[in-house]
């Protein structure tokens, strides 16, 4: 039975809230928000369906279901209710249905819902778990990804693995890269994609005989591939390294294959770009496909292009996406869309500290700013003249918006958060700016503590971002939401130092071969300022936290200067030149440092935070993840071997169950008591 989510028991809701007693903001309210993601817009325009994930804290776990809402805002429903996850909601052409990838029958295979009425039907019993779905033309075919061994069937790959788990021995023997990535030792699996008839219950490979590994996951969905409005071509962007397998854990070489949804060819490269190739769509017409594609091979963090490429005569034109026209307007976009019409071109990008909608004219290239504030992500066309899409910021989790194709008239779509938000009380944010290394302008944010008193002085927590290419963009965090110390009582600071996306290419270009340099200081100029201007701050208690390249930030901030009266190192590197022996990803620290740490060991030894701890004093936090195999544990390990050898109050926070993220909601509880404890510890005693 579906149920209707009255828009009048909702506002009920809400004020009854509002007349209840609130609390500050805390890991607990972050971990009660129900997740909005994957929103699908109907054919004819007049739906959404998405999925909403939640929190069960008795089971340490997350789970989602799917739920249905009118695009005008005049309705929500619950569509699926089950134990396991429902996710990847998909439309069958006649919008009549929805397909989606459940894990309910033990496995995550592919179901189908009909609106009028009555219970899910399973469609697909493959062997194997299928990822990232899509549905063909008139729904005759479906296409997802199965990881499968090179040559062998989806039936011989179980087969297989099952021979494997019952093996006694539990040695892993490698001939090439990679050997684990993530948080997952590789198992000779590669990600391919299938077509499978529905009516046959047959499963094609689209890949075989490549030796290709399609990005669908572990990080990858349906945006790495398109199927031709016609249902007759799929293309979908991968990596074929050839007779060098081990290449892959160097190369960002990703290029553009089309194959038939029949299976009656074997993939065509369609691309020779050595950089990154990828998010093919087909124009409505299917006339032209327009792409993201860098353009310096072996850079992750290069900027993506917009590519069109007309399908009949193979010429390409490329667009670089503007948020302004000064020399750092230059901007990444991180998703892309036809409009239903086929005129424009949506897309999302880091931009100035938010992350906005923009839109493209395929024709002249130009772009504008539809949506600017907050942090948006999966539009697409509702009916012709509206855009839905999702947006989060700092003072709460994303919900669905429509607005009209010019940035006027925002509607809100669902209020699924709204009771929760209102019942916890946030710091309110603003943005600062000043002049940083190299002389340009840095911008970072303040959040307010919760329960402002300007007679007050407050405790600051300097945040640090990772990446080191991201941003502290205005944005609803589920691990480092500035919202959680401002509820504790601090006063929050954040930099994008160089190295930062939304501002330009070139400013993000200035970190490479210089991450000790100019954002250390950005860093701490950033904080000069903000403790000038600022008089609520009390630069007598200030801590610093980050993790990933925040984390290998506090260890160089360890080696360099003694102004914090504590520490917090979430997964940062120690030692950089074991770093790159230990980590997967080669590609990374080869363009960062410039060269491999035996052709270009000075690139290595002129940042590196091991060098330096002959300087260190300041009380120290250290937490890891055992299965981070991006930055290993024993990264973590060496800082707190030195830390207490050195006599230094330290702690270690280790979870042998998380990767280079803390996800099991039990585990982000104690991360944040002990985060804050620690910062109590030293800023409020």
């Amino acid at each position: 039975m579906l149920r209707l989510l009255s828009l009048t028991v909702l506002f009920g809701v809400l004020a009854g809230v509002a007349a209840a007693e609130t609390h500050p903001f805390s890991v607990h309210d972050m971990l009660a928000m129900d997740r909005v993601a994957e929103p699908r817009v109907s054919p004819d325009g007049r739906l959404v369906v998405f999925s909403v994930s939640a929190t069960d804290l008795a089971k340490n776990r997350r789970h989602s279901s799917l739920y249905l809402a009118a695009t005008d805002g005049s309705f929500v429903r619950r569509l699926t209710s089950a134990e396991a996850s429902d996710s990847q909601p998909r439309w069958s052409p006649d919008g009549k249905a929805i397909y989606f990838v459940s894990s309910r029958s033990g496995s995550s295979q592919v179901w189908r819902i009909a609106l009028d009425g009555g219970e899910a039907e399973q469609v697909t019993r493959m062997p194997l778990d299928v990822d990232a779905l899509d549905v063909g033309p008139g729904a005759k075919f479906l296409v997802f990804g199965m990881a499968v061994f090179p040559g062998k069937t989806p039936e011989e790959t179980k087969q297989a693995l099952d021979v494997k788990a019952q093996d006694k021995a539990s040695g892993m023997l490698f001939d090439h890269l990679f050997i684990r990535h993530w948080d997952t030792w590789e198992n000779g699996t590669r990600n391919h994609l299938f077509a499978y008839d529905v009516a046959g219950g047959k499963a094609t490979d689209l890949m075989a005989g490549m030796s290709a590994d399609c990005p669908t996951k572990p990080f990858g969905d349906a945006g790495d591939y398109a199927i031709a409005p016609d249902g007759k071509t799929v293309v979908f962007s991968a990596k074929d390294m050839g007779n060098n397998p081990s290449e892959e854990a160097w190369s960002t070489n990703f290029d553009l294959f089309r194959v038939p949804t029949d299976g009656s060819a074997a993939p065509v490269r369609i691309t020779t770009n050595p950089a990154w190739d990828g998010s093919p769509r087909f124009a409505p017409d299917g006339r032209t496909l327009a792409y993201l594609a860098m353009s310096r091979p072996g850079y992750e963090s290069d900027r993506f292009d917009i590519v069109l490429r007309d399908l009949a005569t193979g010429k390409e034109r490329k667009i670089t996406l503007r948020a302004d026209a000064t020399p750092r307007g230059d901007r990444s976009p991180s998703e892309l869309v036809w409009s239903g019409d086929g005129r424009e071109l949506y897309c999302t990008a880091d931009s100035y500290g938010q992350h906005a909608l923009f839109a493209v004219d395929p024709t002249t290239g130009a772009s504008r700013t539809v949506v600017g504030e907050g942090t948006i992500d999966g539009p697409q066309s509702v009916g012709g003249d509206r855009i839905l899409y999702g947006m989060n910021s700092l003072l709460g989790p994303e919900e669905l918006y429509t607005v009209g194709r010019d940035g006027k008239g925002v509607a809100r779509v669902t209020h699924l958060d709204d009771a929760k938000v209102a019942a916890a009380r946030f710091g309110r944010s603003e943005r600062f700016a000043f002049t940083g290394a190299h002389g340009d302008r840095v911008e970072g944010y303040v959040v307010y503590p919760v329960d402002f008193d300007p007679a007050k002085k407050y405790p600051v927590a300097f945040l640090i971002h990772g990446g080191p290419q991201g941003s502290w963009t205005n944005d609803f965090h589920y691990r480092w939401n500035p919202q959680a110390y401002a509820g504790a009582g601090y006063a929050v600071v954040t930099v994008d130092f160089h190295g930062s996306t939304g501002y330009g290419q070139a400013f993000l270009d200035a970190i490479n071969d210089d991450w000790g340099g100019a954002p250390y200081e950005d860093l701490m100029k950033g904080l000069d300022y903000a403790l000038a201007h600022y008089p609520f701050l009390d630069k007598d208690r200030v801590g610093a936290l980050g993790a990933s390249f925040g984390g290998y930030m506090i260890n160089w901030i360890e080696g360099h200067t003694d102004r914090f009266k504590c520490l917090v190192c979430h997964d940062g590197n120690l030692d950089e030149r074991m770093a790159y022996y230990d980590t997967e990803e080669l590609w990374f620290p080869e363009w960062e440092h410039r060269g491999t740490p035996w052709d270009n060991p000075q690139g290595y030894a002129k940042v590196n935070p091991i060098d330096f701890v002959k300087n260190w004093k300041t009380p120290m936090l250290v937490v890891h993840g055992m299965k981070d195999f991006r930055i290993p544990y024993s990264q973590g390990i060496g800082s707190f071997t030195a830390l207490q050898r050195k006599g230094i109050p330290s702690e270690l926070l280790i979870f042998p169950d998380e990767n280079h993220f803390v996800l099991k909601p039990a585990n982000s509880i104690l991360w944040h008591d002990t985060v804050l404890a620690w910062l109590d510890r030293w800023l409020k005693s």
